[in-house]
C-alpha cells in the first residue's frame, strides 16, 4: 500500500532532533523508542534492542529525488565517532569524530528512487515479474543508518534539490549495494567520496548482464530520471561472459549493447562513462591471473570509437591484488570463517564477490579514475580521503568500516 506523504512535502525542509538538550526551532524531537508510523512519517525502522548502542534504521517518507542531508554531530559531554549509511549501506560519511563539548557539521546528497516510470511501467528486481521487493534501495523511504563506535547525531535535515547532480551506475554484484554484510561494491562506497550536490544512483544489481539489465527495465528507469549533465558509469562483463545467445561474445553482443547505452544516454543530454570490468581473484605462479580480459579490451575500443571516457577498473584491480599478494587478497573478498556473521553457517570462500575493504578499495580506484578520465566531475571530489594508488593499498586492519546488522535473509549473491 503507497505511503501517504504529507501536503507539499517535497518542497519541504524537514528538521529532526535526536539529543536530549534543549528544543530546536522547527525540529520534530525523535526519542529513542519513536517506532516508525505512516501517521507521523518518520520514526526508527526497527525497536531499540538490550544493547542501546546496536545501529537502528531511521526513516522518512519522501517522494523520488535527490536530498540534500545536513548533520550536526558530536556531544557536550563524550567523544563521539559516527558513521553514516543510507537506504541499502550506502557509506555516506566515515568516521567523524568529535571531542566532548565539539560539534560539527558535514553535508551530503542522497538519491531516493522507485521502481515506477513513466506510464504504469516498472522496473524489476530479481526474480519479480510485476516490481521489485521492498529492499531499502527502492521502497518509499529514506532510511538511514547511525553506526559507529559512539555515534552522536544531534539534528538531521533533509532538504530536496532537484538541481544535484546524479551519478548513475549500471552494473553487476560487484557494483550494486549488497544488502547485507558482509558483502559490498564498489558502488554502495562511492558517495562517500563526493561532495554534496552530487547523488549517486547504484541502478546495478547483483547477476545482471547488459542485456539483462535493459530487460528488466533499469535502464529506461533510469533514462526516465536523467536530465542533462547527470552521468551514467556502466561496469558490466562478469555475467556477460556466461551469455549463450548466438553469436554472443565480448566484441559482438556486448561491445553493440555498451554502445546501445551510451547512444541512448547521450540521447538524455547526459554523460557516460565506461568502466572496465575488475577482475576475480585467481591466482597462478604467485600472479593474479585474468579472465575477463576481452571484456575489458572491447570496452575500450567502444570509448576510443565513440569518445566516451574509460575508467581502467581491470588494469586498477590487477595492480591491487598483486600488492595484497596471494594470501591477502583474500581480505578484498569475502572470506570468512563459519558464523562470523548472522545466518552465516557456513565457511565463505568468494573469488568474485567482494568485501567491504575490498568495495571501498575498488571505489578508491574508481575515484583515482574520474580525476583522469572526468575531470569535471572530479572537481566534485571531496578533498579527503587524498589520492590513492592501487599498488599502495590502505592496510586491511587499518580501514574500520562498521558492519551494518544482518536484516533478514543473508545469501550469496548471484552471480560469478
Amino acid at each position: 500500500m503507497a505511503l501517504l506523504m504529507p501536503s507539499g512535502f517535497a518542497e519541504e525542509v524537514r528538521r529532526f532532533q535526536f539529543s536530549a538538550s534543549e528544543a530546536i526551532d522547527g525540529a520534530a524531537k525523535v526519542a529513542p523508542d519513536e517506532v516508525f508510523s505512516t501517521q507521523k512519517g518518520y520514526g526508527y525502522l526497527e525497536k531499540a534492542g538490550a544493547d542501546a548502542k546496536d545501529p537502528r534504521r531511521f526513516a522518512l517518507q519522501v517522494p523520488e529525488g535527490n536530498y540534500d542531508i545536513t548533520l550536526r554531530l558530536g556531544s557536550a559531554s563524550e567523544a563521539t565517532q559516527t558513521s553514516v549509511k543510507a537506504e541499502t549501506r550506502r557509506l555516506m560519511l566515515l568516521g567523524v569524530a568529535t571531542k566532548p563539548g565539539e560539534f560539527v557539521t558535514r553535508k551530503f546528497t542522497v538519491n531516493v528512487r522507485r521502481p515506477e516510470y513513466g506510464s504504469g511501467e516498472k522496473a524489476r528486481l530479481n526474480g519479480r515479474e510485476t516490481g521489485p521487493s521492498m529492499s531499502p534501495s527502492w521502497d518509499e523511504l529514506l532510511s538511514f543508518e547511525f553506526n559507529g563506535a559512539q555515534p552522536g547525531v544531534v539534528t538531521l535535515q533533509v532538504e530536496p534539490n532537484p538541481a544535484a547532480t546524479t551519478v548513475f551506475l549500471a552494473g553487476d554484484s560487484t557494483v550494486t549495494d549488497q544488502r547485507n554484510e558482509p558483502w559490498a561494491g564498489w558502488g554502495q562506497m562511492l558517495p562517500s567520496f563526493f561532495e554534496a550536490g552530487v547523488a549517486v544512483s547504484n541502478q546495478a544489481e547483483s547477476g545482471l548482464a547488459l542485456f539483462s539489465f535493459s530487460s528488466q527495465k533499469r535502464l529506461e528507469k533510469i533514462l526516465s530520471m536523467a536530465k542533462k549533465g547527470d552521468y551514467l558509469f556502466i561496469q558490466f562483463g562478469h555475467n556477460d561472459q556466461k551469455d549463450k545467445r548466438e553469436g554472443a561474445g565480448a566484441f559482438t553482443t556486448y561491445k553493440k549493447e555498451l554502445e546501445s547505452y551510451v547512444t541512448a544516454f547521450r540521447g538524455k543530454g547526459g554523460i557516460p562513462v565506461l568502466v572496465t570490468p575488475m577482475e576475480r581473484r585467481r591466482w597462478k605462479d604467485g600472479k593474479p591471473q585474468e579472465s575477463l580480459t576481452d571484456y575489458a579490451a572491447a570496452v575500450r575500443q567502444v570509448g576510443k570509437e565513440m569518445k566516451v571516457p574509460v575508467i581502467d577498473l581491470h588494469a586498477m584491480s590487477l595492480k591491487l591484488y598483486t600488492a595484497l599478494g596471494e594470501k591477502d587478497s583474500t581480505k578484498a573478498f569475502v572470506f570468512y570463517p563459519a558464523n562470523s556473521f548472522p545466518n552465516q553457517k557456513e565457511e565463505l570462500k568468494d573469488n568474485t564477490h567482494h568485501s567491504t575493504y575490498g568495495g571501498y578499495e575498488l571505489a578508491r580506484c574508481v575515484v583515482e579514475g574520474i580525476k583522469a578520465e572526468v575531470p569535471e566531475l572530479g572537481k566534485r571530489l571531496r578533498a579527503e580521503p587524498g589520492s590513492f594508488d592501487p599498488s599502495q593499498p590502505d592496510a586491511p586492519e587499518k580501514l574500520a568500516i562498521p558492519a551494518s546488522p544482518v536484516r533478514g535473509e543473508n545469501a550469496t549473491p548471484a552471480g560469478s
